[in-house]
């Protein structure tokens, strides 16, 4: 999930194993990653809460501190330096999600926009706190990461993509 400090930390590391990869194997094929839908909170409102509530409930304020220096310790180690304190709102992800699948869809699979897409979000969140519950905020982050104004904008405005992405998580979690 793109709310998933873990999860950035985990796509560094893909991102080190496919170099060495290619370092290891020069004229191969490179491997290609399909990001699939996740979602760690998706009871979570549409407008989603506030990220010190969302906290204090999930861990415990004191708890909290702890984990966030563990995570940003870890996250330096590759090179994402996390802002924990930009964060106002911790959003429900599924139009998010959603714009990723839009990014992987079948045409647009190109130069890994799913990819830049996916990373657009999490540095959006995790480094500079844009509150993912705004629309404006996620057109103009995935047109930004490469994503056509019109598409994100059908996108965001069908409730069929959304739809479409709470099934494939909730098939995620159907088999572990």
């Amino acid at each position: 999930d793109v709310v998933c400090p873990w999860c950035y930390i985990g796509k560094r590391q893909i991102e080190a194993a496919l170099s060495r990869y290619a370092q290891e194997n020069p004229g191969a094929d490179r491997p290609s990653i399909t990001w699939r839908p996740f979602q760690l909170n998706p009871q979570l409102p549409a407008e989603g809460m506030s990220r010190h509530e969302y906290v204090v409930q999930k861990f415990g304020a004191a708890r909290a501190k702890d984990i966030y220096a563990r995570v940003a310790a870890v996250g330096a180690e590759y090179g994402i330096s996390f802002a924990f304190d930009k964060i106002a709102r911790q959003p429900n992800t599924v139009a998010v999600h959603s714009l990723i699948a839009l990014a992987g869809a079948p045409g647009l699979q190109t130069d890994g926009l799913q990819g830049k897409v996916k990373e657009a979000f999490l540095r959006a969140y995790f480094l500079d706190g844009v509150d993912l519950t705004r629309t404006e905020n996620l057109v103009a982050i995935a047109t930004a990461a490469g994503l056509d104004r019109a598409q994100v904008e059908r996108c965001l405005a069908d409730p069929q993509s959304r739809q479409a992405v709470g099934e494939e998580a909730q098939r995620a979690r159907a088999i572990g």
